[in-house]
């Protein structure tokens, strides 16, 4: 297998240590080293010695089976990130994972054209919780999260190359007063969601995800919106 080519400046070793990070986050299931090597296209000796690394510092961990997940120490590192927001978020996403069914959760943007999971609530009852990890993270051209975020933005912010027919279902998306989508970032599962922006935040939006809609996805959208001005309160906006 042919390793990444020399980067001309940085450590090409914490690069690589930081997409192992981020290709478990974005994965919808564990991984095995295999699996993530062939991911990052290295070696896999490559990959073994930066999982050791990152098992050494808790930020990697394995399950019964041995495959790799994302460690409990990346905890301690997420919780200072965006910790108001996360802290006024919490108790409404748990109010409407648990009124709906559905994990609830609310992305921001990062890197300009990705939206990252921050934080998430599941329903305490439910015949199917979705799992849907803090740290996941997927272009904002795809999914109700992501796309909810695009809506929110200026066009003249947005990524360069969104084609016309995103633009297209974003207008018509800012109309209707939510996003949503099907099968666009994990098979199967669906979303519904709202921009949510808040003053010294990154622009955000809240959403829920299942296999199926409960309610109509207007009705879904009406209590995401009730949700993201009741944070946007809370939050002093």
């Amino acid at each position: 297998m042919t390793e990444e080519p020399q980067k001309p400046a940085g450590s090409q070793t914490l690069s690589r240590g930081i997409r192992v990070l981020e290709v478990l986050a974005a994965a919808d299931r564990n991984l095995s080293i295999d699996e993530l090597a062939a991911e990052l296209g290295l070696h896999r000796s490559v990959a073994y010695r930066l999982l050791r690394t990152l098992e050494h510092h808790g930020l990697v961990a394995r399950d019964a089976s041995g495959r790799l997940e994302l460690g409990t120490g990346l905890a301690a590192l997420a919780a200072g990130v965006s910790r108001d927001l996360q802290q006024v978020a919490l108790p409404e996403l748990n109010e409407v994972a648990n009124e709906l069914g559905m994990t609830c959760l609310v992305a921001v943007l990062a890197d300009v054209d990705e939206a990252v999971t921050l934080v998430s609530a599941s329903p305490r009852r439910s015949t199917a919780v979705i799992s849907y990890r803090p740290g996941h993270r997927h272009p904002i051209t795809r999914g109700g999260p992501g796309k909810a975020i695009l809506a929110g933005l200026p066009d003249d912010a947005w990524p360069a190359g969104v084609p016309d027919e995103l633009r297209q279902e974003i207008d018509e998306s800012r109309r209707r007063g939510y996003t949503h989508s099907h099968d666009e970032v994990v098979p199967s599962l669906r979303s519904v969601a709202v921009p949510l922006m808040l003053a010294g935040q990154p622009p955000a939006s809240i959403a829920v995800i299942h296999v199926s809609m409960p309610k109509p996805e207007d009705e879904i959208a009406e209590r995401l919106r009730a949700a993201a001005d009741a944070i946007t309160r809370a939050y002093g906006g």
